[in-house]
């Protein structure tokens, strides 16, 4: 028999260690923060919102399942996870009010009823593995109140979904959800070996998924956000269980607030790196001390400071080639300075399958140098090969062969009197043309002799590329609409420029001025450029 175990949002006793076999007796541990927030009144009329997309009426009774409305992947994803059922009943739980309870138990038996696993014209979202992992909780919390057979067996089939190894995608956030759903499944059910399993591979998981520095191997910052989350509820639900949660889980967690923590501009908003969404503010992750990280899984980070909306803040990336959630973006960098987005990435569209998607993920997106002529080699690695770090300066080099010729990009940031140097390089007989991506808030004041500078109200920026060796201004750049994206399913116009053809390009960002003035010394060969926070000078080959 069923028994009515407290939710989340009161007070669980641990219990003892339930026998080997579906008992169906278990703890019902309902953890609140499975489920996102959804406007109650609307549900309770048919209606629902997913994915930030307009609001779509399903009705109160026989709902379609296989209804697509915005022909979007994220939304149907969500119509059969379910969580919105979950969370009408954390809301009866909340208030008492059985009407929620009520409705919550109409559409999960409405669901199992329409939706048998193999039947003819099923949504292919129904059984697909992530709305399983995702939905197993809601039906494990409504299984607190609800003590009918039908539920019982859905619990049962998605149990076994769930503990299928060919199923199970070990070290990636799907995986996690796998973990924690099978976890509350094995215990409601009275199923200690799924239990165990569960907490054998969300263990062994979190290992592969991050790394000692806590780089998430799904290469987008804001997958580091969701697994930190979901890390969280994964702890309270073993705790809950009657478990104890493995020490290497518990690190692995905390050593992922280091890299978000790195990962978020002076403004509060996460670089857009990967499929991270540009307008994503994450809070309450814990830094270090250092202002710069080189991170061995492939980025740099770099601040003036901590705690100041004023502060300068640029990524750089590197390492393995592309995976999941990665582009490829090697050797691609941001820059953020005096409070504005400088250089930006295309960043994050969505998961639709369309051409703009493709471009998004691809090298042209990203501020990168093109070899001339060469095809790209998806999934190639870059290698960080030298790197200098001081307060108020710091230079990087990265390599690799993704054009099939050696290309290398020198990086140096001055800090204080703001600046970025970058050098571009190929071997003789090749060329390169460097990209480069600027805030849609900023337009073209003026281009010429080797400049395009651009504004944003009465605030310049500059772009100077000089040919190397001999640094003498490199004409020729192409200024081009472009199209980002400032967030989920958005996108705005802004400036590319693109550098001409050359062996060797080095490009200045000098951020608060439209004429920067240059020299270069005749004797040494440095170049110095006059920035409104004084001059910064430096060898041609940035220092490495």
């Amino acid at each position: 028999m069923l028994r009515n175990i407290v939710s989340s949002l009161g007070l669980a006793p641990r219990r003892p260690a339930v026998p080997a076999r579906m008992t169906g007796d278990g703890p019902a541990v309902c953890v609140a923060g499975h489920f996102p927030a959804i406007k109650v009144p609307e549900v309770m009329r048919g209606r629902v919102t997913f994915a930030g997309l307009p609001p779509v009426d399903l009705g109160t009774a026989g709902i379609d399942w296989r209804l697509d409305p915005h022909r979007n992947r994220s939304w149907a994803l969500n119509l059969h996870a379910l969580r919105w059922m979950g969370r009408l009943v954390v809301e009866y739980e909340r208030s008492g009010e059985r009407r929620y309870l009520d409705r919550a138990t109409a559409i999960a038996e409405d669901w199992v009823r329409e939706n048998p696993r193999g039947g003819s014209g099923v949504s292919p979202w129904a059984w697909a593995e992530h709305p399983v992992a995702l939905r197993t909780p809601a039906l494990v919390c409504l299984s607190a109140h609800v003590t009918a057979r039908w539920l019982r067996d859905s619990l049962v089939t998605h149990g076994g979904i769930l503990a299928d190894p060919a199923l199970y995608r070990q070290g990636h956030n799907h995986g996690l959800d796998q973990d924690i759903a099978l976890l509350l499944a094995g215990a409601r059910l009275g199923h200690r070996e799924w239990r165990d399993l569960a907490l054998r591979r969300m263990t062994a998981s979190a290992e592969i998924a991050i790394d000692a520095q806590g780089v998430l191997h799904e290469q987008a910052p804001r997958y580091g956000v969701y697994v930190h989350r979901r890390l969280g509820v994964a702890m309270e639900a073993i705790e809950r269980c009657g478990a104890e949660v493995p020490p290497g889980l518990a690190a692995r967690r905390r050593s992922l607030e280091t890299y978000v923590s790195h990962a978020v501009q002076p403004d509060g908003r996460l670089v857009p790196i990967g499929d991270s969404p540009a307008g994503m503010r994450p809070e309450g992750f814990a830094r270090e001390e250092s202002t710069v990280r080189i991170f061995d899984g492939g980025y740099v980070f770099g601040r003036t400071a901590w705690d100041d909306p004023g502060a300068a803040h640029y990524s750089i990336r590197f390492g393995p080639g592309r995976r999941l959630h990665g582009h490829e973006d090697h050797l691609g960098v941001t820059y953020h300075a005096q409070g504005r987005d400088i250089l930006v990435e295309a960043g994050f569209h969505s998961y639709e399958r369309t051409p703009y998607q493709k471009w998004t993920s691809s090298p042209e997106a990203h501020n990168v140098p093109v070899v001339v002529g060469a095809a790209f080699r998806e999934g190639t690695a870059t290698r960080l090969t030298g790197s200098s770090v001081t307060p108020v300066r710091q230079s990087f080099r990265l390599t690799d062969d993704a054009y099939g010729v050696s290309r290398t990009r020198s990086v140096l940031v001055s800090h204080g009197a703001d600046l970025m140097a970058v050098l571009d390089t190929v071997p003789a007989g090749s060329a390169l043309r460097s990209l480069w991506h600027f805030d849609p808030a900023l337009t073209v004041a003026s281009r010429g002799d080797g400049r395009v500078v651009l504004a944003d109200g009465d605030w310049r920026v500059a772009l100077v590329q000089l040919a190397v060796p001999s640094c003498r201004p490199l004409g020729g750049q192409a200024v081009r609409p472009g199209v980002v994206s400032p967030g989920y399913l958005r996108t705005a116009e802004a400036v590319t420029v693109l550098s001409p053809a050359a062996r060797a390009v080095l490009t200045l960002i000098v951020p608060g001025t439209a004429d920067p003035e240059i020299t270069v010394s005749e004797e040494s060969g440095e170049v110095t450029v006059r920035t409104p926070g004084g001059p910064v000078s430096f060898p041609p080959s940035l220092g490495l």
